[in-house]
């Protein structure tokens, strides 16, 4: 199902279709992605059977969404190349099982879609319709030393205010946080 979509991409769920399983073990089978998602257990992936895990993880975290907050395929929508994963979704709390009232945006591309500007679009358009719900500020959490994710966040105007460690079971993050247009 499609989410959204932007002048270049298409924000869709991730299938259990061979394609999308294949990539989503490309994608996080990777040490240059995974060591940014230290909070993430089974990672990186050592067997694709571990991609179909993955999916039914991400589909039961957002099962009750609604679709509101997901983990989803960024597809190219001239070439149909799925090019990562953008998530939009409330920050896990200390204990990692409650959700907290605050709303994480995220990304997770592929290196051989790194440099087109593909992460700061997708999350740009789940940015716009998160704020359009009413949320009053989002965030993006990044693990120390992910400079390219920094750049992102900082592309999209997020203001860096330091680590903190109020989330993901206390990892500290480099926070950045977006209010509003009209806040």
């Amino acid at each position: 199902m499609t989410v959204l979509t932007t002048e270049r991409l298409i924000l869709r769920d991730w299938t259990d279709e061979p394609a999308d399983l294949a990539r989503i073990y490309d994608i996080y089978s990777r040490p240059e992605i995974t060591r940014w998602l230290a909070v993430s257990p089974g990672m990186p992936m050592t067997d694709p059977a571990q991609a179909v895990e993955r999916l039914r993880f991400w589909q039961e975290r957002h099962a009750n969404d609604q679709g509101r907050y997901g983990t989803w395929a960024v597809e190219v929508r001239e070439t149909c190349q799925v090019v990562g994963t953008a998530l939009l979704k409330p920050l896990p709390g200390l204990d990692e099982a409650v959700r907290t009232e605050d709303i994480e945006t995220g990304w997770h591309l592929h290196p051989d879609s790194w440099g087109h500007g593909y992460a700061t679009e997708a999350a740009r358009a789940l940015l716009a319709r998160e704020f359009a719900t009413g949320t009053r500020e989002i965030y993006a959490v990044v693990s120390p030393g992910n400079e390219p994710s920094m750049a992102v966040a900082r592309r999209l105007g997020m203001v860096h205010v330091g680590q903190r460690t109020d989330w993901y079971g206390g990892e500290l993050l480099e926070t950045f946080v977006l209010a509003a247009p009209d806040a």
